[in-house]
């Protein structure tokens, strides 16, 4: 989604109202309840939000021009890579064997064998269509964020296909987008 993303692909930015502001943290805090303490360092009440809306119905929440959130359509808030390693426990985690960390930080999907072989993990409580971060065998960050188009037991049943769709990898346009200037 991201593999080709720069700053020329932003067609508008709003700043948004505080009642637009406050159902966005709001949307926040129930899909991850982990970032509840620390809500108010990454969204604070006082500055600006601004939503970046980009090609292919994609929205970009950003606070002092730093990207942290991005959605698809209406879709579900996903933190950005950035974001996800500073604070590498809210959201659900699946891991990929060593074979697949390759082709995943090429942007490609993650399949359902580079899941279910020895090296990779399945958390067996995620469930279809469903944000998670692709940890990588013997690699202490994320390498992606992915939406899971399967749930978890019907990965390891089917093991066939593709599991997770990759939106969000590593050294992808918004990976190197540190700031939208």
């Amino acid at each position: 989604m991201f593999k080709k993303f720069s700053g020329e692909d932003v067609s508008a930015q709003n700043q948004v109202k505080a009642s637009v502001q406050r159902k966005i943290r709001q949307s926040i805090a129930e899909e991850y309840p982990g970032l509840e303490p620390v809500l108010d360092d990454i969204l604070p009440k006082k500055s600006p939000l601004i939503v970046a809306k980009c090609q292919n119905h994609l929205n970009l929440v950003l606070v002092n021009n730093v990207p942290l959130f991005f959605s698809v359509r209406d879709g579900p808030y996903m933190p950005t890579l950035r974001l996800l390693h500073q604070y590498p426990n809210i959201m659900k985690k699946l891991q990929v064997d060593r074979g697949a960390i390759r082709f995943v930080l090429a942007g490609a999907n993650i399949m359902c064998p580079g899941l279910t072989s020895p090296g990779g993990f399945l958390d067996e409580d995620v469930g279809a269509e469903y944000p998670v971060a692709i940890m990588a065998e013997g690699k202490q960050h994320a390498l992606a964020i992915g939406f899971t188009k399967m749930s978890a037991k019907d990965i390891k049943a089917i093991n066939k296909g593709i599991g997770v769709d990759n939106l969000h990898y590593l050294n992808d346009g918004l990976w190197k987008m540190e700031r939208l200037d």
